[in-house]
């Protein structure tokens, strides 16, 4: 990953998604003024505790920072609900909602929007067809890798725009590592076809299964993209929700210019 500093705001970007022309992308860190603590830096989360005239800023720095465009925010609620985003309705004079609404993966081909989807330990894995020139964006904790979103997120890209899997290229932003990703009760909670993934005694290996889940749909392994940085293990660079529970929200965020 490639990292960039803006004033005191450090964003982190994918060298693979720099080459793809018109494409627009960054993992926001926390770092910076913006929220007091525990959400101390750029928490962009409403709803975790912060005050909300502070995320309301933090959110509209982020705009300033990339380039501005529509950004688009959800409710995420570790579910498959899907959002899509068109063309085609935008061309119908339809309004675009940005009132989040409850989805945990967003897809588009309008440019000028901007998909964000915030964490603070779970995965946001970034998709983009640059010669469909559609963008997605889904939110990937354990429960949406068991429900595999990214696997029906790749299908709705084909099925709605026509999408190749094959030309897809997928990053996967930071998230709880191996290192972390501790589950004591995972007989209870993690279905037996992803034991193969389990790393000692109790920890999963949920990079590797994103990885998994993304080259089942189609895409081509070296498409895939990971910068292998655990958020518990890098509290002071991104929000973790095991590091303390009482905590912000960093954003990844993806749209097109054209």
């Amino acid at each position: 990953m490639l990292l960039l500093k803006e004033k005191d705001n450090y964003l982190f970007q994918f060298l693979p998604l720099l080459r793809i022309p018109g494409l627009v992308h960054v993992v926001v860190s926390r770092m910076g003024d913006g929220s007091r603590p525990p959400f101390d830096g750029m928490n962009l989360g409403h709803g975790v505790g912060d005050d909300p005239a502070a995320v309301t800023a933090n959110r509209k720095r982020l705009r300033k920072m990339t380039g501005g465009g529509i950004h688009v925010y959800t409710r995420q609620n570790h579910g498959t609900s899907i959002r899509t985003i068109t063309r085609a309705a935008v061309n119908r004079g339809e309004a675009i909602q940005t009132a989040p609404v409850s989805a945990d993966a967003l897809i588009s081909d309008v440019p000028g929007i901007r998909l964000l989807i915030q964490t603070a330990d779970c995965q946001a894995v970034m998709l983009v067809d640059p010669k469909k020139r559609v963008v997605a964006n889904i939110h990937c904790g354990w429960r949406g890798s068991v429900a595999d979103i990214i696997g029906h997120t790749v299908l709705r890209m084909v099925a709605e725009f026509g999408c190749d899997p094959g030309q897809m290229t997928a990053a996967i932003g930071p998230s709880l590592g191996p290192c972390c990703a501790e589950f004591v009760n995972y007989k209870k909670e993690i279905p037996r076809q992803f034991w193969p993934f389990r790393v000692g005694a109790h920890h999963f290996d949920f990079w590797r299964i994103s990885r998994h889940q993304l080259t089942t749909a189609g895409l081509v392994e070296g498409n895939v993209h990971s910068p292998g940085i655990c958020t518990r293990c890098n509290p002071h660079l991104f929000f973790s929700y095991r590091s303390a529970r009482e905590t912000g929200r960093f954003a990844a965020l993806i749209g097109l210019n054209k």
